[in-house]
């Protein structure tokens, strides 16, 4: 701003100077803020970008694990309900082996009785009353309550009760 008097036209040219000085510092700082306003978009657009990638990632984590979690889920149940028949399969056969051993334990007082009245009835069956040494045994047949361990089948062997 040059002023009206002829007197400072030196000052003005160096004020003129000064002015284009300042605008073309003023256009710089400008031209630097638009810069730096364009790298911050650009840093502030990939910021999201690798923001978003990384939901995108944690999302695509989430439903993996919710389907291994689900195939983990039924597998267990899977390996339950397997663990639950075998339990009860286990009780079945336990109920089994106790039921054979008392039969096994009857059969053998059977054969135990006879053996101890054969002996004291001598081999061939006379006893002192008479008798044959098979009157014992005709009796246990004719006896209609025993009759009922005669219609059951016995499969037990030695292995099977030994093993529990």
């Amino acid at each position: 701003m040059a002023s009206s008097s002829g007197t400072s036209s030196g000052s003005s040219t160096l004020v003129l100077q000064n002015s284009g000085s300042e605008e073309e510092l003023q256009a710089l700082m400008d031209q630097r803020k638009r810069k730096r306003m364009i790298s911050n978009r650009e840093s502030a657009r990939r910021s999201r970008m690798r923001k978003q990638k990384h939901l995108d990632d944690l999302v695509s984590q989430v439903a993996t694990l919710r389907k291994e979690n689900q195939q983990i889920l039924t597998s267990v149940n899977i390996t339950t309900q397997q663990y639950l028949n075998v339990e009860s399969e286990n009780s079945v056969l336990r109920a089994q082996v106790e039921e054979l051993s008392h039969r096994l334990d009857s059969l053998n007082e059977i054969i135990d009785f006879l053996n101890a009245n054969n002996t004291s009835n001598g081999v061939y069956g006379s006893s002192s009353s008479g008798g044959s040494f098979m009157e014992p045994v005709n009796s246990f047949f004719n006896n209609s309550l025993n009759m009922a361990f005669l219609n059951q089948p016995i499969m037990a062997s030695a292995s099977d009760m030994l093993q529990y």
